[in-house]
């Protein structure tokens, strides 16, 4: 009980303390540009940040088990390409665009899955099969499509990643219902239960019965069908597939999930956290945006708020 009481604290202390960087970092920007606090421009804020953010809810998921995915940006890019591919075989788009998004999220799910499969049944570490991973899936975007965009696709497609219901754009809508879903999973499941003992401790997840197999296949295959989401929002958003889309999407995606307190080395890690985490990145992003400051500088900002984060981390285990 003292060990959960201990764990639960932390995880408090870690949410309150990523939030209240991101209310600084509102306050500040809000100081800097006359354009940031405006009802508009947070409605960017949660559209710019919805791509990485739903990746980065599937992340925490394979970080609290201590693994790692590297291959989400890749996976964003080919389930973007073989959405926008099904849309032009000249099927009807009433049947084209339900049968283009089940495609896109097969292609997730089976990377997921078969990272998975080959991280337990081999035992290979999560960091090399998702590496191989990252470039088998990006090689083959390229192959599909021999490195050219997938143009021309049905105006009904754009709907998802540019349309808007109530006044806020559709990919926070759903960015926000895989938000609300992970935590119910994380906190009121036994397989969200599983995931914490497994990232504790796998040898006593696995003495006391749980079958760890399942649980790491399932947390990539969620991982995997999660980025397909994102992958298939970015390339609605664009109206069209690329081949080099999602390049450096780890980056974000794991700075999300490490800045919101979700420990490295698997256990310990809040959904709320990650969602913190992703809105304090794509604020930074967006403010330096309007302040006018090179892409550049912005990744480096991102990769010094990682090494922050990774010796925050650090911090709290000690």
């Amino acid at each position: 009980m003292k060990n959960e009481t201990g764990s639960f604290t932390l995880r408090r202390f870690s949410e309150l303390g990523i939030g209240a960087v991101l209310v600084v970092e509102f306050l500040a920007f809000s100081q800097l540009s006359p354009y940031f606090f405006t009802a508009e421009n947070l409605l960017n804020v949660t559209l710019q940040a919805s791509i990485t953010a739903i990746i980065a809810a599937g992340m925490t998921f394979v970080i609290l088990t201590a693994g790692i995915d590297l291959s989400v940006g890749s996976v964003v890019a080919f389930a973007g390409i073989v959405a926008t591919g099904t849309l032009k075989t000249g099927i009807p788009v009433t049947a084209a665009l339900p049968l283009a998004i089940f495609a896109g999220l097969v292609v997730g799910a089976f990377s997921g899955s078969f990272a998975g499969f080959f991280i337990t049944r081999f035992n290979i570490a999560p960091f090399i099969v998702t590496l191989a991973l990252m470039t088998v899936w990006r090689g083959a975007s390229f192959v599909v499509t021999e490195g050219r965009p997938v143009w021309e696709l049905p105006e009904a497609f754009s709907v998802l990643g540019t349309g808007r219901l109530l006044g806020v754009p559709i990919p926070t809508i759903i960015m926000v219902i895989v938000y609300l879903t992970a935590h119910v999973v994380l906190k009121y499941t036994r397989f969200g239960r599983y995931v914490f003992a497994v990232g504790g401790n796998i040898e006593a997840a696995r003495l006391a019965g749980i079958r760890t197999h399942r649980v790491l296949t399932g947390v990539y295959t969620i991982s995997g069908v999660l980025s397909a989401v994102s992958g298939i929002l970015l390339a609605s958003r664009m109206n069209s597939g690329q081949p080099n889309a999602g390049i450096m999407y780890e980056l974000d995606v794991i700075a999300a999930v490490v800045v919101g307190g979700t420990s490295l080395s698997g256990g310990r890690g809040s959904i709320v956290g990650t969602f913190i985490g992703a809105m304090l990145i794509a604020v930074l992003r967006n403010g330096l945006n309007l302040l006018n400051v090179g892409s550049y500088v912005q990744q480096v900002m991102v990769g010094v708020v990682i090494l922050l984060a990774v010796l925050l981390d650090q911090f709290r285990k000690r």
